[in-house]
């Protein structure tokens, strides 16, 4: 079985990304994180770049890294001077790391027209580059920028560039579709070439600007190239580097190529997560393989196949990569789906209470209600039609307050009456809007008893018109996700009055994690 080595970039290619802005502290985390999927390489960035990325390199030597090496990455020397009075190398070396990766031009346009010196000078850069490198004693990895459109319009040349740095002493020689726009095909075939022509490990590192990363990819693997490079969830510049979440799978799964470690797979999906929370991103739903949405099955026809045999529309066990099956429930559904989300509570074989539950699904959807991202809020639904439901508090009253100073800036309080057992809570607490107020003073009265809900943090909050030709007295739904330390889960509201909206998804997520819990003990 063939090994293929997988090198990450997300902590420098990665962090290219618009609005993508990791800490120190982040980029140490995800290295570690990184490091126990079994990640062969990871890219920690350019030390001369920024002082984060050079504090980086002293940090990390100090974490026990179990598998992955860490590399630094940079350029080639400088056009016209020596290796030893180029500072880029100089920073590569003094970072450390057993791997340097550096960087060249293979295309003859960049060459004239970008760094503006000769074809000839182009590969002694190259060449000097390399080996220098090795002669401190580190491993190379070069990265041939721009290689697909080089080999395009001059393939000659383009080859002579990798022969510069293989025969300079670089071990794994990394063919980059740096504008990401080769397709399949041109890339199959220029590894094809480049494989016949170089003796060195091959390499493949492909941006997504023709959403052909992950097939780019699988593509010169087939051709030969034996390390695969691309960040977590696709993260970086433009749009994105090719994803390894997928790449892995792909490679594991479906073409049988031995890949990161035994048992690494099914932490795929919570990598990808852990990965999205650091970056202070939303997770994106219809990832393949990982996302939310990767085995959810919302049509009564599928949810009915899938409770029979669950390859008729699944491509793979979602196990195998971490992730769960959903099925969602909206006015599409049918019994079929009811049946399989409520065989948790032994009330399935009840065949009247899930049609009593369909059509209050379908009542409340035709009010503007949907519970696909909602599914708390469904959960919640079930219980109360089949007498399951004991609510944890009761909810007497809220007001919200907001008015603004002699500063003109806005301030918002609430106030909240609830009954908790025997005991009524009359709660005060000021927020940065009325959500956050209500959110505090329900914190407020229910904490005391209820301890866990300080693990509870908000997630996403979205709000939607539901009747827009109702203009300023249309209903608005309002779902809201939130999470702790062991799931995610979203609630809905729906009224004509936002506040109100909010209230019911607040209301309802706080009920479902109080039941989450007790459940869990």
């Amino acid at each position: 079985m063939t090994r293929i080595h997988v090198y990450d970039t997300t902590l420098r290619d990665g962090s290219q990304g618009e609005g993508v802005n990791f800490s120190l502290q982040d980029k140490l985390a995800l290295t570690r994180r990184l490091d126990e999927l079994g990640i062969d390489f990871i890219e920690g960035g350019y030390p001369l770049s920024n002082p984060k990325d050079f504090e980086y390199f002293q940090e990390v030597r100090k974490l026990p890294l179990r598998h992955a090496r860490v590399a630094a990455f940079g350029m080639t020397r400088r056009k016209n001077v020596t290796p030893a009075e180029d500072t880029c190398l100089e920073a590569l070396l003094a970072a450390q790391t057993p791997i340097i990766t550096i960087v060249g031009k293979t295309w003859d346009l960049h060459v004239s027209q970008v760094l503006g010196t000769t074809p000839e000078e182009n590969l002694r850069m190259i060449a000097d580059s390399v080996a220098y490198c090795r002669a401190a004693g580190r491993d190379v990895f070069y990265d041939a920028e721009h290689f697909f459109d080089g080999f395009r319009h001059n393939p000659e040349y383009a080859l002579r560039t990798l022969h510069a740095a293989q025969d300079a002493g670089a071990s794994v020689v990394i063919l980059c579709d740096t504008n990401g726009g080769t397709l399949p095909e041109q890339v199959a075939a220029a590894t094809e070439r480049v494989r016949q022509e170089i003796g060195v490990e091959l390499g493949i590192h492909c941006h997504n600007d023709a959403d052909v990363a992950t097939a780019n990819t699988l593509a010169a693997v087939a051709r030969g190239a034996t390390q695969v490079q691309g960040t977590v969830n696709g993260l970086g510049e433009r749009c994105g580097n090719a994803d390894l979440v997928s790449i892995i799978a792909n490679l594991s799964l479906k073409l049988g190529y031995e890949v990161l470690g035994a048992d690494s797979l099914r932490h795929l999906t919570e990598v990808s997560r852990y990965v999205y929370e650091t970056a202070n991103m939303n997770f994106r739903p219809g990832q393949p393989f990982v996302g939310v949405s990767a085995f959810a099955h919302k049509g009564g026809m599928h949810t009915h196949a899938v409770a029979r045999n669950t390859a008729s529309y699944e491509h793979i066990d979602p196990s195998l990569v971490g992730n769960e099956r959903r099925i969602l429930v909206s006015e599409l559904s049918g019994q079929s789906t009811i049946l399989a989300k409520t065989t948790k509570y032994a009330i399935s074989k009840d065949r009247e209470l899930m049609r009593k539950i369909l059509e209050r699904v379908q009542d409340l959807e035709n009010e503007g209600y949907e519970f696909e991202a909602a599914e708390a809020s469904f959960d919640l639904l079930v219980k109360r039609a089949a007498g399951l439901y004991v609510p944890k508090f009761e909810r007497l009253a809220y007001r919200v307050n907001i008015e603004t100073g002699a500063d003109g800036l806005p301030r918002t309080e609430a106030t909240v009456k609830v009954r908790v057992g025997g005991q009524v809570m009359h709660t005060v607490s000021e927020g940065d809007g009325p959500v956050n107020a209500l959110d505090g003073a329900l914190r407020k009265a229910l904490l005391p008893v209820y301890a866990g809900l300080g693990e509870m943090h908000l997630e996403d909050y979205k709000v939607r018109v539901v009747n827009a030709r109702a203009e300023t007295a249309a209903r608005v739904r309002v779902v809201v996700e939130w999470r702790d330390a062991g799931a995610v889960w979203g609630t809905v509201g729906v009224s004509e009055n936002i506040i109100e909206a909010s209230w019911q998804a607040l209301t309802d997520a706080v009920e479902y994690k109080l039941f989450k819990d007790e459940e869990q003990r």
